[in-house]
């Protein structure tokens, strides 16, 4: 049965209360690391490609064959589920968005519900887009996120927080101080797609849990007021990545 937008806020919001207790057990490996930001080496994108463009694009190659796409697609979505520890590849087909493939996320730290501040180490929630591309990660290689966004800065500014965090990326191992941590073999796939379709034409929704299979229960107390409405866009969202579930 399908759940309505507003059901899929609701239940975003019921699912944190459990979310929040059972985090430091489910969602991977948390450590501040003093250089995480920092830069190293001089590798470029095209030297990225000339290593693993190739081995990428093949399994890729075979994972749009499975679904019944074409390689390479015009645009992708990512879809980040931090309870499930799992990164979801969507690409458009027919007017439509298929699901071409699931990537485990090997790490995401803090607990469910949006990030506030700089330090709290807070996977962000919410529509991002990919700003750029990191081919001397100390993680492998990265992606770098919109964090804050139009959304985060606008309800930083209304609540008087005025470093609500960045430097938010998906990126290889299995470490996050705030990021999607998945592994260096799925960040090669990913890094590899997001160079061959542009940078552009990667959509990333990040959601506390899988929205779409939840029942509508009563919100939790103790999120920032304009939760409600975050949870509705990211259940707006994922309305269009919806799997076909059978009577």
């Amino acid at each position: 049965m399908r759940v309505k937008h507003g059901g899929l806020a609701a239940a975003f919001l019921v699912a944190l209360a459990v979310a929040t207790v059972l985090a430091v057990g489910t969602w991977g490996r948390s450590f501040w690391v003093p250089a995480y930001r920092t830069v190293v080496g001089d590798r470029t994108v095209a030297d990225v490609m000339a290593e693993y463009g190739e081995p990428a694009t093949k399994r890729l190659a075979a994972r749009f064959e499975a679904a019944g796409l074409h390689y390479p697609p015009s645009e992708v979505a990512l879809v980040g589920l931090k309870s499930e520890m799992r990164l979801e590849l969507w690409a458009p087909a027919g007017g439509a968005w298929r699901h071409v493939a699931d990537y485990a996320v090997t790490a995401a730290s803090g607990v469910a519900g949006p990030k506030l501040h700089e330090g709290d180490r807070q996977v962000p929630e919410g529509l991002y887009r990919i700003v750029g591309l990191n081919p001397n990660s100390r993680y492998h290689l990265s992606m770098k996120l919109d964090y804050p966004n139009a959304f985060d800065r606008r309800h930083a500014a209304r609540d008087g927080r005025a470093h609500p965090g960045s430097d938010i990326f998906i990126h290889g191992k299995a470490v996050s101080v705030g990021c999607l941590a998945v592994g260096d073999a799925a960040i090669e796939e990913l890094f590899v797609l997001a160079a061959s379709v542009g940078k552009d034409n990667v959509a990333v929704v990040i959601a506390p849990f899988d929205g779409r299979r939840t029942p509508v229960l009563p919100p939790p107390e103790g999120l920032p007021p304009w939760t409600p409405e975050l949870y509705r866009l990211i259940g707006e969202a994922l309305e269009r990545y919806s799997r076909p579930t059978s009577a």
